[in-house]
Formats: C-alpha cells, sequence, structure tokens
C-alpha cells in the first residue's frame, strides 16, 4: 500500500513539528518516497536538513526557489503526489486550506494537487473546540479532505484536551487506509482471533498456542478496504488495533455470547480464533494444591461457535479456519460442510512458518464447490488481504444472484 507512493509530506509551525520526523521515518521504512514541504514556522522547530537527510530528498521551504522553480516545483510535487500529509496541521494552514488561501509552497502546492489529502490536526484545545476552526475543517471534509483525529491528553501549553498530535503509527495506519481501494465498504465484518482461556482454579487455565496475529491482521485489512469491523478477541499481547471496535473476552463461553451479539448486524464473518474445544466441568474456588502425584481433570464440551454461526447464516459470507497436524484436506472438507461456511482456510500448524506465534503462514482455501486453492509462505497481512479478495469476489457473487 505505501511501497512505491510518492507521498508529499507538508509539516507546519508546531510544536508537534518533531514527530513528524518519526512519521517520515515510518513511511519511508514502509517503502513510500517522501518529499517534504516546511513552512517558515516550521523551520523554528526542526531544521530542514533533519528531514532532508531521513527523505534523501531535498526539503523545500521556499515557494519563490530558483532551483526548484526551473520545473515550477509546486506544480511538480503536486502532480508527483500519490498522497499529500500535513502533520502536524496547525489551525492557521486549515484555516487558509478553508479559504482557498495559497501564499506559501505548501498551501500553493494543496491547491494544486489532485491526490488525496490526509490531515492531521495538532493545536491546543480551546482553538481546536473553537467553532471558527469547526466550521473550516468541516468545510475541508466536504471537499474530501480526510482527518486524522487527534488525541487526548496533556497539551505542551499545559492544558490537557483534545488536540495532541496522533501518533505516527496511526497517521501511517491512515495513510494505508487512504490508498487501499474501499472495495468491502458498507460491509460489516466480524472478526474473531486468538486463542480462549478455560479456568481450571483462580491460577490454572486450559488454552492453546495461538496468538491472534492472522484475526488481527484480517481485522486491520478490512478497516483499510472500507468495511466497519468488530474484532472479538481472546487473551492476546497484541494492542487494539486502530479504528476498530475491539471485545476481549477470555472463554469460549464469553466468546460465543459476543459473537451472538454482534452477529445479526454483520454480513461478513470470519472466525479465525482458536477456541478450546473443552472446558473443566467444574472451576476450583480455590488453588488445587500440589499433593498428589497425579491429576485428573473431567472435561466438557464448548459450544461450537462456527457450526451455530453456520446455522444461522443467511446471506452472510462466514469463513472458518482449520488447525489441523494431519489429513489437512480430508478434515477441513468435513468441517467445511459440517459448519456449512464458503470458505475455509485450512493450514497445517506443524509445518515451519505456518503455526502458531510467527508472522508467517501457509494455507490452502476450500469452497463450497469443491475448488481449493493452495498459498504458499506468506506474511499474515499479504494472506489477509488475499482471503479478504476472496470474500469480496463472493459478496459480489451474491450482489449478481440476488440482482
Amino acid at each position: 500500500m505505501l511501497n512505491g507512493k510518492q507521498i508529499v509530506l507538508g509539516v507546519t509551525g508546531g510544536i508537534a513539528a518533531y514527530k513528524a520526523v518519526e512519521l517520515l521515518r515510518l513511511l519511508t521504512k514502509a517503502g513510500a518516497t517522501v518529499h517534504v514541504i516546511m513552512t517558515r514556522s516550521a523551520t523554528e522547530f526542526v531544521t530542514p536538513l533533519t528531514f532532508q537527510t531521513l527523505s534523501m530528498n531535498p526539503v523545500t521551504t521556499e515557494l519563490f526557489n530558483l532551483i526548484s522553480e526551473r520545473e515550477i516545483g509546486h506544480i511538480s510535487l503536486a502532480d508527483r503526489a500519490d498522497l499529500f500529509i500535513i502533520a502536524p496541521a496547525t489551525a492557521n494552514v486549515i484555516g487558509k486550506l478553508a479559504g482557498g488561501i495559497a501564499d506559501d509552497m505548501l498551501t500553493t502546492t494543496v491547491m494544486a494537487t489532485r491526490a488525496p489529502v490526509l490531515i492531521a490536526p495538532a493545536m491546543n484545545v480551546n482553538m481546536y473546540q473553537n467553532p471558527i476552526y469547526r466550521e473550516n475543517e468541516e468545510k475541508l471534509r466536504r471537499h474530501g479532505y480526510r482527518f486524522v483525529e487527534p488525541a487526548r491528553g496533556m497539551l505542551a501549553c499545559g492544558w490537557e484536551g483534545e488536540g495532541k498530535f496522533q501518533e505516527p503509527s496511526v497517521i501511517v495506519e491512515e495513510a494505508r487506509r487512504v490508498l487501499t481501494p474501499p472495495d468491502l465498504a458498507g460491509e460489516r465484518i466480524l472478526v474473531t482471533a486468538g486463542p480462549t482461556r478455560e479456568e481450571v482454579d483462580p491460577v490454572r487455565y486450559v488454552s492453546n498456542h495461538s496468538s491472534g496475529k492472522m484475526g488481527y491482521a484480517i481485522a486491520r485489512a478490512a478497516w483499510r478496504r472500507g468495511a466497519e469491523v468488530v474484532l472479538v478477541s481472546g487473551p492476546t499481547c497484541l494492542p487494539d488495533p486502530w479504528g476498530i471496535g475491539v471485545v476481549r473476552v477470555e472463554s469460549a463461553m464469553e466468546m460465543r455470547d459476543a459473537v451472538m451479539a454482534e452477529l445479526p448486524a454483520s454480513t461478513v464473518v470470519v472466525k479465525a480464533a482458536a477456541v478450546a474445544d473443552y472446558r473443566p466441568t467444574t472451576r476450583s474456588a480455590a488453588k488445587i494444591k500440589k499433593r498428589t502425584d497425579s491429576l485428573s481433570l473431567d472435561l466438557e464440551k464448548n459450544p461450537d461457535i462456527l457450526a451455530e454461526v453456520g446455522r444461522m447464516k443467511g446471506d452472510r459470507v462466514v469463513v472458518g479456519f482449520a488447525a489441523e497436524t494431519g489429513e489437512l484436506l480430508e478434515n477441513a472438507r468435513i468441517k467445511l460442510t459440517e459448519k456449512n461456511v464458503d470458505l475455509m482456510v485450512a493450514n497445517d500448524v506443524s509445518l515451519e512458518g505456518a503455526g502458531f506465534n510467527v508472522e508467517t503462514n501457509i494455507a490452502k482455501l476450500l469452497f463450497r464447490d469443491g475448488t481449493v486453492e493452495e498459498l504458499s509462505l506468506m506474511t499474515k497481512g499479504a494472506m489477509a488481504d488475499l482471503i479478504l479478495d476472496r470474500v469480496a469476489a463472493l459478496r459480489q457473487k451474491q450482489s449478481r444472484q440476488e440482482g
């Protein structure tokens, strides 16, 4: 999404300008070529040399420059950009853009570009809440400008509230979303991820090795592609993905209840969680003491969430996962039929690079018509997009049939 893209980064004169250095680093790390335009005020906070060193491109600070104007610099940058980011964006520059004022290199280039513009405001909370500023932002939104909501917190001026510069990693996520075709817009996708924990006593539980990485990758990819996403997650070490509603659960019963609550409003369900098949029949209220050489646990079946979703499927697209250690295709085909799903993602977790707690996966995609698609070793992020490509195709097929 960012690899090979030409991004113009506009930096304006706020104390948060120093954080734009980290944003530049993340963009270049993702493979983008970044051209920086600084306002005169921005150079009071960070030197152009810092941005030039990290971007490996000249930094533009003046509208009338004999070198850059050989090719009409503001037009050249405007035409070259795949995306324009202004971060941090002060109330001043947002007011100028809303008023159609182009009196420096940054505002002139923005006025001349046809690329999408992503704005990350940063200012005092009272300025951010000022009705004139709110009108300016709303006007730009109506004209198609995209905004990254600022964070809440302690501001450099001593006030606390809205207006804090958003984390650079979040701005990068928003940039990815802007540059991703919204082929899942209008869909509400319910994703489950991670393991469940079935408590034995207050300090022990039955679980599995799932890290949740595959499900989280699917949730992030679906959000980038324009979907509204709800992620029901078992206990993991992963942070909540930006822009996604997350429901945290522990046990299979809690996951089942959360899924059933979200199911009616969902058009697509991706069940990537590794739900424990069994739970202890009874939970000890106190820690079980180590008094004998052996210990037996009585287990009972947990609800089969995927099968229950399959029975209520209706016109939803349902994706299941089959993590196996042998007879992969046979077991996955049985599960595909019994659970009444549209697509089964089957992987042999005993293979190197395809198990739990790794960044890659190897899988086979099984469809209801008997088609099997083999996927080679790839990152979980790449596999997430490929799975969602198939989901989008299934939804399009449904639309054609209904039409």
